[in-house]
């Protein structure tokens, strides 16, 4: 017997993306009222550790703490999951393991929406943690897309997103944005026809610097939370707000 649609968000990675993402979902949902909007349950834990130190740095894996989170979802009656944090995707297959609930990719999710927004064949720029780029987490999905891909050439570009990452996460988002908008505009100048922003800290680090970028910026955090809304108006369609079969929804929206 099927269960009513409830989107659990595995969150705290870090909490402003988190709460940015919320926002999104919100934002994306066409509703007329408060009952069309996405039923959700969210789990933020910003005490995961570090997912770049364990790629890295061979530091804590954060696998543990991340099912944890993930059970927790379940248990409070998690219909579908996603989770707004790119580098955790790293342990992505492990946490869909023997899970049988959808769990929506963000990599898949943004990469659909740079195929549907840039001519293939052309390069797209990505903007990312260094362990993000490390597990090739949107180049390897790019390239089979085919596109070719820009990442920030050097060491001052990865220290300027780790320092603009650090400027989000501490509550200093306008200066973090700054950062993050010089390593674009680097990024255009070596041919990026669309940029990727691969980190979640990204966006609301752009926002309240209010920068923009001379090419088009796909947002995975936003594209993460359209492929939610299209998961819960698929649901509704199939009869009210209760869950289509994983094999109904489209790629960006299931457990692959």
């Amino acid at each position: 017997m099927s269960v009513p649609f409830l989107l659990g968000v595995l969150g705290g990675m870090g909490p402003l993306a988190t709460v940015d993402f919320l926002a999104k979902l919100v934002a994306a949902t066409p509703a007329a009222g408060d009952a069309d909007h996405v039923p959700q349950v969210t789990v933020s834990i910003p005490q995961i550790p570090s997912r770049v130190a364990a790629i890295l740095r061979g530091g804590e894996s954060p696998l543990p703490a991340l099912l944890a989170a993930r059970d927790r979802l379940l248990a409070a009656g998690a219909t579908h999951l996603a989770m707004p944090c790119n580098t955790a995707y790293h342990w992505y297959d492990a946490l869909v393991a023997g899970c049988d609930r959808p769990f929506l990719h963000i990599a898949d999710a943004a990469v659909a929406e740079v195929a549907a927004r840039v001519e293939r064949g052309s390069t797209v720029g990505v903007i990312a943690t260094e362990a993000t780029h490390a597990i090739r987490l949107y180049a390897a999905r790019l390239e089979r897309a085919g596109f070719r891909v820009a990442v920030p050439e050097g060491p001052d570009a990865s220290a300027e997103v780790a320092a603009g990452i650090a400027a989000v996460k501490r509550g200093d988002a306008a200066a973090g944005g700054l950062r993050f908008a010089a390593v674009i505009a680097g990024l255009e100048a070596a041919g990026g026809r669309a940029v990727v922003l691969g980190c979640t800290e990204v966006p609301p680090g752009l926002a309240a610097a209010g920068a923009t970028g001379g090419v088009p910026l796909v947002d995975p955090t936003d594209a993460l939370a359209r492929a939610c809304v299209s998961a819960w108006t698929a649901s509704r369609v199939e009869g009210t707000g209760r869950p289509v079969r994983p094999g109904g929804l489209d790629r960006s929206a299931r457990a692959l």
